[in-house]
C-alpha cells in the first residue's frame, strides 16, 4: 500500500490539475502495490466520465502495456503527450508518470487524460478558415489604412522587386518598377504621379510614358 503522505500528495495534486483544467480532464492515481494492482488499481481518480472509470477499477491498456515492457527492461520513462480513444470514440490526450520508490520499482501511475474530441474537430475548422485559398503564397498581405502609407509601402515593393536601388537602375528597371506599380493600382492614388516621378528621378511624362509603352505592347500581343 503506498504511504498515507505520498498518496495524500497524488490525490490533491489530481484534485487540482482537474480544477485547473476543467471537466475535459481525467486525472488517474493507481496504487501498484498490491499483487493484483492490475484489477483494481484505481485508488482516486477525478472526472471519471471521461472513461467510465471509477475507484477500484483497473489500469488502462496502455497503462498495462507500459508496465509489461517495463517488468521486462526494469527501466521505464515517463510517457508524455500520447494519443489514445474510448471504447465510445472519444479522442483522449494522456499523460502517464510512473512513480517510483527508493529502489526504482514503480508503486503508483499519475495519469492525465484530456478528452481533446471538440477540439480536435474545432481545430479542423479552423484550419480551413484561416488557411489562404491561395496556397502558393505563404505571405500575409498588409491591410495600410493611410493611402499615403500604402503607397510608400507599394513604392517600396517595386524597389525590391528589381533588385537594386533607385540610384544603381537604368531605364528598363524603372520601367518593371513603375509597371508594377500601376498594375497594384498605386497611379489611381491622388497626387502620386508626382512622388513616384520624383523618387525614381523621371519626369511625369517619362513616367506615362513608360505606363503607354506597357499598354502599346499589350495591343501588339
Amino acid at each position: 500500500m503506498l504511504s498515507s503522505a505520498l498518496k495524500i500528495t497524488l490525490c490533491k495534486l489530481a484534485h487540482a490539475i482537474a480544477t485547473h483544467l476543467g471537466s475535459s480532464c481525467e486525472v488517474v492515481v493507481h496504487d501498484l502495490t498490491d499483487e493484483n494492482a492490475a484489477n483494481h488499481s484505481i485508488i482516486h481518480i477525478e472526472n471519471g466520465h471521461i472513461t467510465g472509470r471509477k475507484v477500484g477499477d483497473g489500469a488502462s491498456n496502455v497503462v498495462l502495456e507500459q508496465l509489461s515492457e517495463y517488468s521486462k527492461s526494469g527501466e521505464k520513462d515517463d510517457h508524455i503527450g500520447y494519443f489514445a480513444k474510448t471504447d465510445d470514440g472519444k479522442l483522449i490526450k494522456s499523460t502517464t508518470v510512473y512513480i517510483k520508490d527508493d529502489n526504482k520499482k514503480v508503486i503508483s501511475i499519475f495519469s492525465i487524460n484530456q478528452d481533446i474530441t471538440t477540439l480536435s474537430l474545432a481545430s479542423g475548422i479552423i484550419t480551413e478558415l484561416v488557411s489562404p485559398i491561395d496556397s502558393t503564397s505563404d505571405k500575409a498581405e498588409r491591410i495600410i489604412p493611410d493611402v499615403n502609407e500604402l503607397l510608400d509601402e507599394l513604392i517600396w515593393q517595386s524597389v525590391d522587386l528589381v533588385g537594386k536601388p533607385v540610384s544603381m537602375m537604368n531605364k528598363d528597371d524603372k520601367i518593371k518598377a513603375i509597371r508594377y506599380l500601376n498594375e497594384k493600382g498605386a497611379l489611381l492614388i491622388t497626387k502620386s504621379g508626382d512622388k513616384i516621378s520624383n523618387f525614381f528621378g523621371i519626369s511625369k511624362f517619362s513616367l506615362y510614358s513608360y505606363i503607354d509603352t506597357k499598354q502599346e505592347e499589350k495591343n501588339n500581343d
